[in-house]
């Protein structure tokens, strides 16, 4: 029996989405080209995107259907995680249309309108429209507005044909204040219920795992607690400067880019009491009520207890660095931060003076999300003291990206006499288990807004918790704005005063090693 069969029905269950029209926004930007698309040529290789479900992409280039077509083929062969099949693309592209039109015309969406009743009228489609802005976020509400005037947004049940939704990228707001008034823009053109705010990494297996590994495993709840934790490390690091987006990054920072949606959510998932069910709203109730327990930071504490920094230039690994303001698009004397790191603490029983340190930042050392949980050591006796001790404390190591799966370091004792103990990791990840590539966070994202399942989207009270908790930060450091930040190496692991921050609570940050066995450092 072909496995792969079993795997591809149990992952994208068959038959739960019926036809539909993907109208995405934003068509011949990068992120339709890179991530969207590919995802949706993975789905269609799996067989789990419905046979007839159409694809419009509207975007403000001069392009046809044919030179859209071809741009994304081109995409789909460079970016797809499977090898390019000409007749899996045939076929979908068969389904592919562009309609050019401004975001801010009412007119355009007008003849959207018009354009989509003649498509699924021509399939024999009913009129279900799943909409993906994947445009710049300026954009974001004159979009939402206008697909409500058209009359293409029509509040219901998720549930309910025809059905209408909107996936919404982030960042979702600049602040509080700008979030909330998004939410009031959607929640008068769409029921909660359509809308899906999305954040890649919530689709990622290794965080879905975070659950399982939790709470389907009774070695890990006992002790996932202050009584056994001394504290928890989450690490999200990239190796690349800002590129192209230097004009973009230099109004958001590290602070609006990273933490307050990505590192947010992969702390929600580590701290969160178990849920009621799986149901949508039972899972995100316990992340919202994580976001309430956070201990604020004012702002007189977070302008010298936050440390921001920028990547200087350079050369490392045979790449050249230029220094982070002297990046296309950045203000000349810029302190928007290319890294930041914090400690938070989660005020509630479970995590009782239990610290999280948190860091993000460009141009690190390697490409790597990783969470760590780092056990108390055991007592000073016995083992953990001389000759055989001290012992590095036991650490459970969950890989988000790039080459995901789970580490445990444990003690154990060397051959031979006298005793001597070592701490060794014992790995799991999921492309050596499992002997095939890990699917794209992408796939299962559009998968669940096309079948109406909003678990693993960000609902709006979960926005507004995380930006009430970054606000105060926001302001403490605006109060410095204008004061020189510390500048790190290239692909360093980022500023001295990062390490010093870690330091004071007794740890060190960990240095991230492959989860591949045969490649790790010990």
């Amino acid at each position: 029996m072909d496995t792969s069969d079993i795997t591809v029905s149990a992952r994208f269950p068959q038959g739960r989405a019926r036809p539909f029209v993907m109208v995405i926004f934003g068509a011949s930007g990068d992120l339709a080209h890179r991530k969207i698309m590919p995802a949706v040529y993975e789905l269609c290789c799996g067989k789990a995107w419905p046979a007839k479900t159409l694809v419009v992409g509207y975007g403000r280039a001069e392009l046809d259907t044919g030179g859209f077509r071809d741009g994304l083929r081109q995409a789909v062969r460079e970016h797809a995680r499977s090898a390019f099949d000409e007749g899996v693309w045939r076929d979908l592209a068969g389904r592919i249309h562009y309609h050019r039109g401004e975001y801010g015309s009412r007119e355009d969406f007008e003849r959207l309108r018009a354009r989509l009743e003649s498509l699924t009228a021509e399939a024999d489609l009913p009129p279900n429209y799943l909409f993906y802005l994947s445009t710049p976020p300026g954009q974001f509400e004159d979009v939402i507005a206008h697909l409500g005037a058209s009359g293409l947004a029509r509040k219901g049940a998720a549930g309910d044909e025809p059905w209408s939704r909107v996936v919404i990228e982030k960042p979702f707001g600049r602040d509080l204040d700008s979030a909330r008034r998004l939410n009031g823009l959607l929640a008068e053109v769409f029921d909660e219920a359509q809308v899906y705010r999305i954040d890649h990494y919530l689709g990622k297996e290794t965080v879905q795992n975070l659950l399982v590994m939790r709470f389907a495993n009774s070695v890990f709840e006992p002790i996932w607690n202050q009584k056994y934790i001394d504290h928890v490390q989450i690490t999200a690091a990239e190796t690349s400067g800002v590129g192209g987006r230097g004009s973009y990054y230099d109004s958001a920072g590290a602070l609006r880019d990273m933490l307050q949606n990505h590192m947010m959510n992969l702390l929600c998932l580590v701290a969160m009491e178990a849920p009621a069910s799986l149901e949508a709203d039972a899972v995100r109730d316990e992340k919202v009520k994580v976001l309430r327990s956070l201990r604020p930071i004012p702002p007189d504490c977070a302008a010298f207890g936050v440390i921001r920094a920028q990547y200087g230039p350079g050369e490392a690994d045979g790449r050249t660095f230029r220094d982070y303001t002297g990046e296309p698009g950045v203000a000349a004397g810029s302190s928007t931060e290319t890294f930041i790191a914090l400690k938070l603490n989660i005020d509630n029983w479970r995590w009782a003076e239990v610290p999280f340190f948190v860091r993000t930042g460009k141009a690190l050392a390697q490409r790597v999300t990783e969470i760590v949980i780092q056990f108390k050591p055991v007592p000073p006796v016995l083992f953990n003291r001389p000759p055989t001790g001290p012992m590095q404390p036991n650490q459970l190591v969950v890989r988000v990206q790039p080459d995901e799966g789970i580490s445990m370091r444990f003690q154990v004792k060397q051959p031979g006499s006298p005793l001597k103990i070592e701490g060794v990791p014992m790995h799991f990840g999921y492309a050596g288990t499992f002997g095939r590539k890990v699917p794209e966070a992408y796939e299962r994202l559009i998968l669940d807004a096309a079948t109406g399942d909003p678990t693993l989207f960000i609902r709006s009270d979960e926005i507004e918790a995380a930006w009430s908790f970054v606000m105060p930060i926001l302001a403490g450091c605006d109060r410095v704005r204008g004061r020189a930040l510390p500048r790190y190496a290239p692909l360093s692991w980022g500023p001295r005063e990062a390490d010093d921050l870690i330091a004071a609570g007794g740890a060190r940050w960990h240095t991230p090693a492959a989860m591949d066995p045969r490649q790790a450092q010990r």
